[in-house]
């Protein structure tokens, strides 16, 4: 009977993604492992009008992706690990990983958790008295002494790796320092639009950085419009200026005289006079 009774469920959820799927063209997968369920209530109601989350088996969500036919669906499928959650939008991919991101809170790490990024324990005093403690950071390959009576990391040391296991002695250490390295959050794996899979790490755009760079490689793009005499609407005005700036040079240089260079002209001729005029009394003194 469970079976019979758990069938129609299974296929109301995968129509539930298929039609979610057609009504809306971004799909974002979700990993909701280590994530609390009052962590969850809080980024549901955030998004409350924004997305449409389903949360179900990860069989449920790999057949409802396979179902919708989608352009490189496979590879997507294969994106589905963890405990996983589909969401619908119709919000820009990168604006919706930085809202989720910036709801993120920071959270100790726990044995066997992955690195979400290069987990370091920075070069500096730390609060330990001296003792055992400094044997703990040579077994994790942490190079420490003492300081002004207390235990200090000589220098900045990677403890693991982007991706890779945290181990029950580095979790510990890790919570011992009050560093924090994991974040509490839903996490966005990737996202699909219109056959693209932009993956977190294309979504995680370093906002600084990105203008930083586009303010730079405008300047480039002008600099170089303007050292080949590139008119456009935006260097039309520098390339005339240059373009006058360079004339007058010219005629100034030979002794060209028109209404607009009469000014210029006399007042050169004042000043080649004037250091004539010098030249003569230093060789008469």
């Amino acid at each position: 009977m469970k079976t019979t009774k758990a069938a129609p469920e299974k296929k109301k959820v995968v129509k539930k993604i298929l039609d979610l799927g057609k009504q809306y063209p971004i799909i974002g997968i979700l990993n909701m492992e280590s994530l609390p369920a009052s962590s969850l209530l809080q980024m549901k109601k955030q998004l409350r009008g924004k997305v449409e989350l389903v949360m179900t088996r990860k069989t449920l969500i790999q057949k409802g992706l396979k179902d919708l036919k989608l352009e490189n669906g496979e590879q997507l499928v294969q994106q589905v690990k963890g405990m996983p959650a589909l969401m619908f939008t119709k919000d820009n991919p990168f604006a919706l990983f930085r809202t989720l991101k910036k709801s993120k809170t920071p959270a100790a790490a726990k044995a066997g958790q992955l690195a979400p990024r290069d987990i370091i324990v920075p070069k500096g005093p730390t609060p330990f008295t001296p003792g055992p403690v400094i044997s703990e950071f040579a077994q994790l390959g942490i190079k420490a002494g003492v300081e002004g009576g207390k235990v200090a990391v000589k220098e900045d040391t990677t403890v693991v790796k982007e991706g890779k296991p945290i181990n029950d002695k580095l979790a510990s250490m890790l919570q011992r320092l009050g560093i924090t390295p994991m974040e509490i959050g839903l996490d966005l794996v990737c996202v699909y639009e219109k056959g693209i899979i932009y993956p977190k790490s294309v979504l995680d755009v370093d906002e600084k950085k990105f203008m930083s760079d586009l303010t730079g490689a405008a300047g480039g793009a002008f600099n170089l419009a303007i050292d080949i005499g590139w008119a456009a609407k935006d260097t039309i005005d520098t390339l005339l200026s240059k373009a006058f700036r360079e004339a007058k040079a010219v005629a100034l240089e030979g002794g060209v005289l028109s209404p607009e260079l009469t000014e210029d002209v006399l007042a050169k001729a004042y000043r080649e006079a004037q250091t004539v005029a010098e030249e003569g009394k230093l060789q008469v003194q």
